[in-house]
């Protein structure tokens, strides 16, 4: 196993998978680490999954500059990664009159990032989602906002970079850099639990704990990362489906609390916004949970909590960086650089909202930052763009189905009944180019146990399927990783 790379990326989230995926159309030795089990489980597996479309950014910002730039570049991603994405547009609703002039500031902050918007009538908005509450006054549309899979995108993304050569070591934390004994200030390598790795360069993705990093590196002392808190309910798409991505009047630390579909067909309430210290704390709360639901009723009266199947909470890594330049006064703004008093490390931070949508331009800019920087990135000759997505049983055909079930019969066993997911799928996930081998890992990439009844159906099966695939014994599945595994012991062994 070599130890000597180009480069090393800390972090497997969207913006670390996409700069390993952009990265990896260059002949180098690329080394992609992320300390849990599985790539997209820190910041980029709970959010609104949204593409937006530019109207919240302040204009000068790197945040706007990456957002304009990266929402058109995700029609090519979703084709090119087979992952789920549909251009739907959204809507800032004006709920009374008070709310109305707040508009118009947004539609200008959308003229200056050059996203195309749109002021419609209250009227004309009850007659695009008859569900709107009837105080709706006037509505804000931008036809640029998107829905996506952030799941879906992360791992295509990273699978992506596997298959073009990148390597990808799960479970392998960041510890300390290693320097050079030639050079003052140079990097040249991580330590980590599972060993040391030297490279040339290293890029800190490291989301939640970027901040960390780089002060590990000598780079901003004074920049912290506070992670805030976000809480969403997620309803029964059987008893509602909303039509369009609803966003309220934003507040000046968040775009507020929106009601939107899924890919999936499920309706999505939240978040709201809550500074923590804790930079794992994702449980929600019953403040939490009121203060959202009655963020989605003001926009949708007709929500009925009889309808919630889940709730859950993500971080967003919410940084104090100021903007560079001089004539923006925001101290909230993305890192994105190559400091210059240390040789050897591209420092990426703050990548709190719009990241997700901004993450293939934020892979971009690291490409040019090398490139600046005097790196010879030589493009590969066999690269492949596609990364073909495997079968999805519930999306197919009637014709398609029994066709894939003739050639392999185990997608004709319909394992989580509430999403009809089939043990071919999860067996196909299990052998992937980046094997899923948690029930966690099942759970995002083929939906498995999201549905009504959570799991209670389909998770002895699920174990059963991965311990038989994996080699493994029941009692060693675990649903994330060390530490979290589903069972103790054999109930026939109770005495």
């Amino acid at each position: 196993m070599r130890s000597q790379y180009d480069v090393i990326i800390i972090g497997a989230g969207v913006v670390g998978c996409m700069v390993a995926r952009w990265l990896s159309r260059y002949t180098l030795r690329i080394l992609l680490v992320e300390k849990t089990s599985d790539v997209c489980t820190g910041a980029t597996a709970a959010n609104s999954a949204l593409v937006h479309a530019g109207y919240h950014a302040v204009p000068g910002t790197l945040k706007a500059e990456m957002n304009i730039k990266a929402n058109p570049m995700w029609d090519r991603l979703s084709e090119d990664l087979q992952f789920g994405f549909v251009r739907s547009g959204a809507y800032i609703v004006a709920v009374g009159e008070d709310e109305r002039p707040s508009l118009d500031m947004f539609l200008d902050r959308a003229q200056k990032n050059g996203t195309p918007a749109q002021i419609i009538s209250g009227r004309e908005m009850h007659k695009r989602e008859p569900c709107i509450t009837p105080e709706v006054t006037s509505a804000l549309f931008v036809p640029a906002g998107g829905i996506c899979d952030p799941w879906g995108a992360t791992i295509a993304a990273a699978e992506n970079a596997v298959m073009n050569g990148v390597e990808l070591r799960l479970d392998t934390e960041f510890q300390e850099f290693l320097w050079s004994d030639e050079e003052v200030k140079h990097i040249v390598g991580i330590k980590t639990n599972r060993g040391r790795f030297h490279s040339r360069w290293v890029i800190n993705a490291a989301g939640l704990f970027a901040d960390e990093v780089m002060h590990k590196a000598g780079v901003r002392p004074e920049f912290t990362i506070t992670p805030r808190r976000g809480e969403y309910f997620v309803l029964d798409r059987s008893r509602i489906q909303v039509q369009n991505v609803l966003f309220p009047v934003p507040t000046p630390i968040s775009k507020g609390i929106l009601v939107t579909p899924t890919l999936h067909g499920n309706t999505l309430i939240g978040p709201n916004a809550e500074n923590v210290e804790d930079k794992i704390d994702v449980d929600v709360t019953p403040e939490g949970m009121d203060e959202i639901w009655d963020g989605g009723k003001k926009l949708v009266p007709s929500l009925d909590r009889r309808d919630i199947i889940a709730v859950f909470a993500g971080l967003r890594p919410a940084g104090n960086a100021p903007c560079q330049n001089p004539d923006v006064h925001y101290n909230h703004d993305f890192i994105i650089e190559i400091p210059e008093h240390v040789k050897g490390f591209v420092n990426l931070g703050g990548m709190d909202s719009p990241a997700l949508t901004a993450a293939p331009a934020i892979a971009e800019k690291v490409v040019e930052l090398l490139r600046e920087a005097g790196e010879a990135l030589a493009p590969k000759a066999d690269w492949d763009s596609i990364r073909p997505a495997r079968p999805v049983f519930r999306n197919l055909s009637h014709g398609e189905q029994a066709a894939l079930v003739a050639e392999d019969p185990r997608y004709g066993r319909v394992i989580c009944r509430c999403e009809y997911v089939t043990e071919g799928e999860i067996v196909a996930e299990i052998h992937a180019p980046i094997p899923a081998t948690t029930y966690d890992a099942l759970k995002r990439r083929t939906w498995l146990g999201t549905g009504r009844c959570l799991g209670a159906f389909d998770m002895p099966r699920v174990i059963n399927i991965l311990a038989r695939e994996l080699g493994k014994d029941p009692l060693e599945i675990t649903k994330k990783g060390d530490g979290s595994e589903l069972l103790f012991r054999r109930t026939k062994e109770v005495p």
